[in-house]
């Protein structure tokens, strides 16, 4: 594994798709491609054996399928980015991967570009969510806390705070958020902590999602 790139495991039950997205990421000298798996048990097996920082998954996939893999992934490879690429975009799928722990959700239909970067910021830790399917995880949670619906105005934040999530769900990190808002990186982690611990959240994953829910995010692919 060449130094300081991200490694990436692909998993696609179609030959002819690993290789076209291998070719896509590897355009950027930042990705290494280390292996590619065509079934779920495959998929599993490389990523305990690489420890990739991403690993691509399909959702039907044979032997395991996309929420099975990341429920064994999340559980045993924490540090490891799970990346749904998919033509599925039925609220089910979308909503029960989340639940499940996977980092971003995008579709089939994205161009080169997009790819490339939902790869890179999965590496860093950030939410990708496509943005043709933001508008449903938002609806799904809305429905879900309708008797508890809060708008942005009356979240147990300070306005500064609102403004860091905001940040946060826009897939910057704390020295990005730091120099945009004119403040120090150590003042961006104190904030941070006490966000999480007013909306009951433990990573930026679920900040992220806590943002779209509650319309402090513009749906983009981040």
């Amino acid at each position: 594994m060449p130094e300081g790139k991200i490694a990436v495991v692909i998993a696609d039950d179609h030959p002819l798709v690993r290789e076209g997205i291998r070719k896509i990421l590897e355009l950027d000298p930042n990705i290494h491609v280390v292996a590619e798996a065509g079934d779920g048990r495959e998929a599993v097996a490389l990523a305990r054996r690489y420890r990739p920082d991403v690993i691509l998954i399909d959702i039907n996939m044979p032997g395991l399928n996309g929420i099975e893999i990341t429920k064994i992934i999340r559980r045993e490879l924490p540090r490891t980015g799970i990346l749904a690429l998919t033509i599925h975009d039925d609220e089910e799928y979308i909503i029960e991967l989340l639940k499940c722990g996977v980092t971003g959700y995008i579709l089939k239909d994205i161009g080169a570009d997009e790819l490339i970067k939902a790869v890179l910021q999965v590496a860093r830790g950030y939410q990708v969510i496509h943005p043709g399917i933001a508008p449903k995880v938002r609806d799904y949670l809305q429905k879900k806390e309708a008797s508890f619906s809060l708008q942005s105005e009356e979240l147990p934040l300070t306005p500064r705070e609102r403004e860091i999530l905001i940040q946060v769900s826009l897939g910057k990190s704390n020295r990005e958020i730091a120099r945009d808002l004119y403040i120090s990186e150590k003042t961006v982690k104190n904030h941070l902590t006490n966000i999480f611990h007013k909306i009951g959240v433990s990573d930026r994953t679920q900040a992220a999602l806590y943002a779209l829910k509650h319309g402090l995010s513009d749906g983009k692919l981040i």
